[in-house]
């Protein structure tokens, strides 16, 4: 049985950075894509960072260049690094696990269908 437990999250304020990890059991990371959702109050959620077990990643075009997601080298650990925090930062972030390689750009507003596992949650809120 897969699980995914986020932590990492807390209050931060903007400018300010935060690192989530994601720690996944019952999960083998081969031929297949770890993600980062977020959804804030009212709004559906989006993909922010997609990472491939090959290494390649992707990201929403509104955190390119400040988000970065990494993996740990046994493969079972998941990381989201948030530098340059905006108060439109604030969501509950998800990890997710989909068993495919994204391809493409930017995230598709529709890779949420995709994915088969989900973690639990973890808030993170920017204070302007």
């Amino acid at each position: 049985q897969v699980h995914l437990l986020e932590s990492g999250g807390g209050s931060v304020q903007a400018g300010g950075s935060l690192r989530l990890s994601c720690a996944a059991s019952g999960y083998t990371f081969s031929n297949n894509c770890m993600a980062w959702f977020r959804q804030a109050p009212g709004k559906e959620r989006e993909g922010v960072a997609v990472i491939n077990t090959d290494s390649t990643t992707h990201y929403a075009e509104s955190v390119q260049g400040r988000f970065t997601i990494s993996k740990g080298n046994a493969g079972n650990t998941l990381y989201l690094q948030m530098n340059s925090l905006k108060a439109e930062d604030t969501a509950m972030y998800y990890c997710a696990a989909a068993p495919f390689l994204y391809v493409g750009g930017p995230i598709r507003t529709d890779f949420e269908k995709d994915i088969r596992y989900w973690g639990q949650g973890t808030q993170v809120t920017v204070s302007s």
